[in-house]
């Protein structure tokens, strides 16, 4: 008898572990996907079971081409539509809630970007559930770790809710291969979508050649310490001897020194490359939380007792317009 409940139980388990499913939002500018969503799909294939893409969009052939080659995802699902121009999310969010009434996945995921979190706690709110951000570990489909008090502090967190709606941390979690994948697509109706709350009227984007600052392999940040927008010119310098790409803290950003597209912290953009360079930072928490998983990190200030050389592999006291611009002629 004994035997019998233990293998019902199991039977059980491996069907509960099937019946798993995920919708992994995709995010894309028409023609590339963006890195954030092939570190989400990785967390997706953790939860088990199916993995479904939704591609939503206008024009977005190039992207669905792209994803098909994904491993581990099982369907990709396309909303194009020119109602989508923009990724406006109160058009998204009806299209991400009439394609889980038809599939009912079990799990909601994308990574966690502004779109992203302008989207999901609308889906979390209609579906009547909490939504859980910025997660770093998947413990168990319904278990997962995210860090708290400006990453001094990770919570294990247990959901109880029926649908999990989920922003993935991606700097903690391995881009899911776009090699051997063979993934069929499925064109999915966009209806009854809201008409006059909102419109795209157009978009205004930095242009670069250095890397994308969340994906490069070395990041050069600077600080109030730089004293003006103009020094920052050191460590653009500085970056295309090294083909990096350049942050800066929030009370740069603050001084105006450069846009806000820039900032690396807590509420700016989450990094973790092999290198960091900080220059001129002091080292606030709410810096020191975007970018403490960097492999190697090596702070340059005068200030001896600044906190970022608590967290610094390699540290340089030094006045940095001196340091940098030696840097910059060895290099």
């Amino acid at each position: 008898m004994y035997s019998l409940r233990r293998n019902v139980a199991r039977l059980c388990q491996t069907a509960g572990y099937r019946l798993q499913s995920t919708l992994v939002i995709a995010e894309h500018d028409n023609k590339n996907v963006a890195l954030i969503t092939l570190n989400a799909i990785t967390a997706a294939k953790k939860l088990g079971g199916d993995v479904s893409c939704l591609v939503a969009g206008s024009n977005c052939a190039n992207v669905v081409n792209e994803l098909s080659k994904a491993a581990g995802v099982n369907k990709i699902l396309i909303a194009d539509s020119e109602a989508l121009v923009g990724f406006l999310p109160e058009c998204l969010a009806p299209v991400v809630l009439a394609i889980h009434n038809q599939f009912k996945f079990t799990h909601i995921v994308a990574g966690a970007s502004a779109q992203s979190k302008s989207l999901l706690p609308r889906v979390a709110a209609k579906l009547d559930v909490s939504p859980i951000s910025d997660i770093i570990e998947v413990k168990a489909p319904d278990t997962f770790v995210r860090s708290i008090y400006a990453g001094n502090a990770l919570m294990t967190l247990k959901s109880k809710d029926p649908v999990k709606v989920i922003t993935v941390r991606g700097t903690n979690f391995e881009a899911a291969s776009l090699e051997g994948g063979n993934t069929s697509s499925e064109d999915v109706a966009v209806t009854d979508l809201p008409v006059g709350l909102s419109a795209f009227i157009g978009q205004e984007l930095s242009k670069s050649d250095r890397p994308e600052l969340t994906a490069a392999k070395t990041v050069i940040s600077g600080g109030r310490g730089m004293k003006s927008g103009e020094n920052f010119q050191l460590l653009y310098t500085l970056a295309d001897k090294l083909s990096a790409a350049v942050g800066a803290s929030r009370a740069a950003v603050d001084a105006g020194f450069v846009p806000n597209d820039m900032q690396v912290g807590q509420t700016g953009k989450i990094v973790a490359p092999e290198l960091y360079i900080a220059v001129g930072i002091s080292g606030a928490i709410q810096h020191l939380a975007g970018m403490k998983d960097s492999k190697t990190i090596v702070a340059i200030n005068k200030d001896p007792e600044a906190p970022i050389f608590q967290v610094a592999d390699f540290g340089l006291v030094a006045d940095l317009f001196k340091a940098v611009p030696e840097m910059i002629e060895k290099l």
